[in-house]
Formats: C-alpha cells, sequence, structure tokens
C-alpha cells in the first residue's frame, strides 16, 4: 500500500517523491550531492527538503572525506 504524504504548505495530499542535485557551498569550498530525495507537491508546486534529509545533508557535508568523488567541483552522493 502506497503512503499519501500530506504537503507541508497547502495541506493537500498527493506529494511526490523526487531525486535532485544541488550544489552547496561557494569557490572552493563547493560541493555537490546527487540523488537528494525533495517532495513536491503537484497542488500548490511546493517543492522542499524534509528535516531528516536536511540533517543527511549537513552530515554529508561536515564528513565529505573520502566521500568525495572528484569531477569538475566536488560531488557527493546522497545515497
Amino acid at each position: 500500500m502506497k503512503k499519501h504524504i500530506i504537503c507541508d504548505s497547502c495541506g493537500e495530499s498527493g506529494v511526490i517523491q523526487k531525486h535532485v542535485t544541488r550544489s552547496f557551498g561557494k569557490g572552493d569550498h563547493v560541493v555537490v550531492i546527487d540523488n537528494i530525495p525533495m517532495l513536491v507537491c503537484p497542488q500548490c508546486g511546493e517543492n522542499y527538503f524534509t528535516a531528516s534529509t536536511l540533517q543527511e545533508i549537513e552530515r554529508l557535508r561536515m564528513h565529505k572525506e573520502g566521500l568525495v568523488v572528484q569531477s569538475m567541483v566536488p560531488m557527493i552522493s546522497y545515497v
């Protein structure tokens, strides 16, 4: 059975989860994290990260050594 997620912004059900890539930081300290789960509401258009996702993003940023795959900018995979 599929769980119906309620939008934190408009209160409607039907929120879906997408996976996105975002960059954090500036200059030499920029890091890109890919495959981050993001919630998207098809009713109001709001998109947001859950608190637990934000905590994991911060953890990845703080402990990026050993997780980084070098590309044009440092990139970390969320999963």
